[in-house]
Order: structure tokens, then sequence, then C-alpha cells
């Protein structure tokens, strides 16, 4: 499978946890391309886990966004991206600065995302919480079709690392 994407562009992992956005991420671009609510939390408290550093560590998140987009840098948001508002702030922001946003969405059936929580060799989330987020991503998968992003890849649980290529398409810089 071959995902085509302007360069520079915003891209949304969306999915919940488990869904292994970090793996898909770290697996198809570069490090300093991928901006991660949980190495914001990490970086904050020592612990990616630690929700009491959620607030700053999202601050924090968008200011890096905003500064990679500013410089028209191909920006990767690695969170759960289920909630409208959110996505909704970060492509009003690319769009901002002339750049499109993209969306890679991972639907799985709920035991797929536990499993692969239950399987993660830093952390595992509570497993109320990823029943949450498997409930609200059918709900997010509906309204990110109408949201306006310049495309939407859904991959399934049949969708493998290895068969998946990034394919980066120079998009021409935005005139003043």
């Amino acid at each position: 499978m071959n995902i085509i994407i302007p360069d520079p562009t915003l891209v949304l992992l969306v999915g919940p946890s488990g869904a292994g956005k970090s793996t898909f991420a770290q697996a198809h671009f570069r490090p300093t391309e991928i901006v991660s609510s949980d190495a914001m939390r990490a970086m904050l408290s020592n612990d990616p886990a630690d929700q009491g550093a959620s607030g700053e560590a999202f601050r924090v998140l968008s200011t890096i966004v905003n500064g990679r987009l500013k410089r028209r840098l191909l920006t990767v948001v690695d969170a759960t991206n289920l909630a409208a508002g959110n996505r909704s702030r970060y492509r009003r922001l690319a769009a901002r600065y002339g750049i499109s946003s993209v969306v890679i969405a991972f639907d799985f059936p709920e035991p797929v995302y536990r499993e692969r929580n239950a399987s993660r060799p830093d952390r595992v989330v509570d497993d109320g919480v990823v029943a949450d987020h498997a409930a609200r991503m059918a709900a997010a998968l509906v309204d990110i079709a109408a949201e306006g992003f310049k495309s939407v890849v859904v991959l399934d649980e049949n969708a493998t690392l290895g068969d998946i290529v990034i394919e980066r398409v120079e998009h021409s810089p935005r005139t003043a």
C-alpha cells in the first residue's frame, strides 16, 4: 500500500492507545518529524503515562507543531487525536501556513488494541481507557470524513508495516 503525502504536510495519526501509531511513525518518518504526546509527557515528568502532565505536554506539543509548520516542515502528530476539536485546531494551524493536512487512522477491532496495548514493552494503558478510545474511534472516523483533510487513509488490522510505503511528493512553496 502506497500512501502519497505532500511534503510539507501535517500528518495526524488517529487511533486508540495500543493502535501502533508510534511504531508506525518510527517506521515511516524521521525522528525529528514526529511530535509525540507521550514523548512530551516523558520530557515533563519522566513518565510517558503521567496523565497529570498532559495539559503541559499538549501545550509544548502545539508549540513545536506550530514552529515546524511555520518553517514548512513535514510534521507528524503522534497522539490519539480522537477529539474533533483537537484535529480542527491542528488543521487550522497548518492552513495558516498554507500546508495541507492528512489523517492516517488505525481502525481495528477493540481486542486488537487491547492485545497490542498489553504487549507494549514500555508501558500499558488501563483497559478501561483503551475501551473508551475504541468506542470513540467509530465516531471519529465519521467526523474525519467531513472535516476537510486533503486525504484520509484508514488502516485496518490486516495492514502490516512492511506493506506500507509513504511516498512524499514535493509541494511547491507557498507564494506571498
